[in-house]
């Protein structure tokens, strides 16, 4: 076994305490192979030596999976924020990103993960001018990941008398929250201010500066958290927010430096990009980059999402899946 090998099983804390065991056999191979070397014990040291052989092979297995886990964890992670922004169309816009955050929270509940608010931007009538939240669970970022984008919805807004349709949209952006931050942040690089919590959350909430906002100097990036109960919870989060948002915009330019067949690949996952068009009067969904349809416009935003998010994913996976509308 090469030394790097157990280099790597004695650094990760996963697989640590079994790596003392990988070298513990490994002594005990080493004590065989020097006794099979005398005629009287040959015999039975070949017999310890097989056995020892087989549980090392076994337990080198193990290991390996475990760090290929961790690998696939890595670049899938099973924590991701999802933001929910208002576009072009005023209230009309902002009650559509409310319907979009709530037909993820539900879609999230049916999978089983655990969907938390972090801070919400409300309208005049209710709906989202911006919402974040994070969402927990297996394969979470895997599945979800393609949602980023421009959302489009066209329907006659309940405050619309003449029956006009109005076309709204709202942006969605995926930011994967990995173990392994791959970016050093400066403290000097922050500025944060805080501020009183508003809505529910506690007769405390709204007496104690429990709110946080935290912008990133040298690229601008600002975050909030809000729905935590502390300071300091509020803080931890929003530094969360802020590692994921600087990694993703750091890929993205990575990726911007690649074939510009790329783009016309699998897009750019650029909010610019109307992804997806939501339409009220024909009963029916259209994903832009895939040219598919699918109808029952109410069970899908009460968060039957399966069948669509699962054909985006199978069309990546065979490079048949395109960028979106600009």
């Amino acid at each position: 076994m090469e030394d790097k090998d157990l280099l790597r099983y004695k650094e990760n804390p996963k697989t640590v305490y079994m790596a003392g065991q990988l070298i513990d056999l490994i002594n005990k191979e080493n004590e065989a192979i020097e006794l099979a070397k005398d005629p009287s014990f040959a015999e039975m040291a070949d017999e310890d030596l097989k056995n020892i052989r087989e549980q090392i092979s076994e337990l080198k297995k193990h290991l390996d999976e475990i760090l290929e886990e961790e690998k696939i964890e890595e670049e899938f992670p099973n924590e991701i924020i999802l933001e929910v922004r208002a576009g072009a169309g005023g209230e009309e816009a902002a009650l559509f990103a409310e319907t979009l955050s709530n037909m993820y929270r539900k879609y999230a509940e049916s999978k089983g993960w655990n969907a938390q608010e972090i801070d919400v931007a409300k309208s005049d009538l209710g709906g989202y001018k911006d919402a974040s939240f994070e969402i927990r669970g297996k394969d979470v970022y895997k599945i979800l990941r393609f949602e980023t984008g421009v959302h489009r919805v066209q329907r006659v807004p309940a405050t619309e008398k003449s029956g006009r349709v109005h076309t709204s949209t709202a942006s969605v952006v995926i930011l994967p929250v990995r173990k392994h931050a791959k970016i050093d942040i400066n403290p000097a690089d922050l500025e944060m201010e805080f501020s009183r919590s508003g809505g529910a959350g506690g007769q405390n909430v709204n007496k104690v500066e429990t709110a946080v906002r935290i912008t990133h100097k040298p690229t601008g990036i600002t975050v909030r958290s809000t729905a935590q109960r502390s300071q300091s919870a509020n803080r931890e989060k929003a530094m969360e927010i802020l590692v994921a948002k600087i990694e993703e915009e750091a890929r993205l330019k990575a990726e911007s430096k690649l074939s510009s067949d790329r783009k016309g690949q699998i897009g750019t996952g650029d909010r610019s990009e109307k992804i997806r068009t939501y339409n009220y009067l024909q009963d029916r969904i259209t994903d832009h980059r895939i040219k598919e349809n699918w109808h029952n416009i109410g069970k899908i935003l009460d968060g039957d999402l399966d069948d669509m998010v699962t054909e985006i994913n199978s069309r990546f996976e065979a490079g048949t899946m395109g960028a979106g509308e600009e």
